[in-house]
């Protein structure tokens, strides 16, 4: 059975008030278009053309050019839009699916139902239709007492009864492609839009003594985007299959209405993520691991067995049993090996960290190398930036004790077992099993409080109360 599609991507899309195309628009980490094009080849359709506008090489960045593309000069309506296809499907034996391209929770279950439906019944056309709560605004399905489609009313040219008729048109067809072309040559545009409608083949069809059918999906599946309201619509309803998905596959997820995953993030068994978390991009996570509370992973590999809470990594690697968090930001470029403590407001960039190693607080890592059980006392920093344009790290070997508040300085290496003072400013190497001290020496001065009048006795510092000010 030869199956090809097409989608309608032309529109300007104003109501999304937008620079971009509305169906590149990203939807629960994917643009629409995307969502569209990947349903249409899970289905196995991979002969597509996509009629495209003014922005069409956003388009075409993002599908490539392994889909065909159909430049409409003036929007005419869809009709006019899928005659743009017809040198693609000339000489074509099979079916043509046509999509709407704002439509990105289409599946490619309910193509596949409304092309066996096609097949089975014999019918010209298949609309993919829905039941509405609301059908204002909804091209209305009419059918007789058979129950086999009459025709589709749009809801201005309604009358009183077919206004009560749920069934609405989603602008979702199959048509066997030889009628779909012998239809398409006799649109019409005498109609107050002067425009060709699609809708209007389905009359076409019938009059001509065929059967048309009607396969009645889930209304969500038929939802476009127009808007940005529509797309955060969009955005929560795909959402919640992709985190029912997961719980479905092992993942353990305390709050739906907070938790947002995107299309493509890879989740191991019994890990647990709790509420206020987003995972984007092609991010993976291993088992039994805990994202916590406010946590944002994007792109970014994450072992077994870890814990991340309240915290940002971005495109880095992180081994099995770490434990990040709570305000750390893992940058990119970073790898950070199995057995690492990262915590409270530490940060890495571009580093590779090696197993065992802690920094439990208030630490800044920047370019550097660091070995194997290395300890990060209380605010120390790698000071990578030269002021200019150079940021280079230190190597810091394997079992290096460093204590609070030390500044190492780039392109310095401390070496295997050595120790740095706390409080120090290390600007040259540190050989193996020695002690680094840079820092001045302490003076005491007797008496100065006294002498420069600066006891605080009973002065307390008192709350700001401007803040509780009206």
């Amino acid at each position: 059975m030869e199956i090809c599609a097409v989608v309608m991507a032309a529109g300007e899309g104003t109501r999304m008030k937008s620079k971009h195309s509305k169906v590149v628009q990203m939807v629960s980490g994917k643009p629409i278009i995307r969502w569209v094009a990947d349903a249409l080849a899970e289905a196995e359709c991979e002969e597509q053309v996509y009629i495209v506008g003014e922005k069409q090489e956003e388009i075409r960045r993002i599908l490539g050019e392994s889909v065909a593309y159909v430049f409409q000069e003036q929007r005419l309506g869809t009709g006019h839009a899928v005659m743009q296809a017809a040198p693609f499907l000339e000489g074509r034996s099979g079916y043509t699916i046509v999509l709407p391209g704002d439509s990105p929770m289409i599946t490619a279950a309910t193509i596949n139902s409304s092309l066996k439906m096609i097949e089975e019944n014999d019918y010209a056309a298949v609309i993919i239709t829905a039941t509405a709560e609301d059908a204002t605004g909804y091209g209305r399905i009419v059918r007789d007492a058979n129950g086999n489609v009459v025709k589709i009313v749009e809801h201005r040219d309604a009358s009183e009864e077919e206004l009560k008729i749920k069934e609405i048109n989603s602008s979702m067809y199959i048509f066997k492609t030889a009628l779909l072309l012998s239809a398409l040559g006799r649109l019409g545009s005498q109609n107050a839009q002067k425009e060709y409608y699609l809708t209007d083949t389905i009359g076409i069809l019938i009059s001509d003594g065929h059967s048309v059918g009607a396969n009645i999906v889930n209304f969500d599946d038929t939802r476009g985007v127009n808007d940005r309201y529509q797309l955060m619509q969009a955005s929560k309803i795909l959402n919640k299959r992709i985190l029912h998905y997961h719980m479905a596959n092992g993942v353990q997820i305390l709050d739906e209405e907070s938790t947002w995953i995107s299309e493509g993030v890879e989740i191991g068994r019994d890990t647990l993520i709790l509420p206020g978390c987003t995972i984007t991009g092609e991010t993976k996570i291993g088992e039994d691991c805990i994202i916590g509370e406010n946590t944002r992973v994007d792109s970014a590999l994450v072992g077994n067995s870890t814990e991340i809470d309240n915290s940002i990594v971005t495109e880095c690697v992180i081994g099995d049993e770490c434990r990040i968090g709570p305000f750390t930001h893992v940058r990119p470029q970073s790898v950070i090996r199995d057995h690492v403590t990262l915590g409270a407001y530490v940060e890495v960039k571009n580093s590779t960290i090696d197993e065992y190693t802690r920094a439990r607080h208030l630490t800044y890592i920047g370019d550097s190398q660091v070995g194997k059980n290395v300890n990060f006392g209380c605010g120390t920093v790698t000071c990578n930036y030269d002021g200019q344009e150079e940021k280079n790290g230190c190597i810091i070997e394997d079992n290096v004790f460093i204590g609070g508040n030390s500044n190492i300085l780039s392109s310095v290496v401390l070496g295997k077992d050595s120790y740095i003072a706390a409080g120090s400013t290390i600007t040259s190497d540190v050989p193996p099993l020695s002690l680094g001290i840079g820092r001045a020496r302490q003076t005491n001065k007797e008496e100065w409080v006294s002498t420069r009048n600066r006891l605080r006795g009973a002065k307390f510092i008192e709350l700001d109360r401007k803040r509780y000010e009206v």
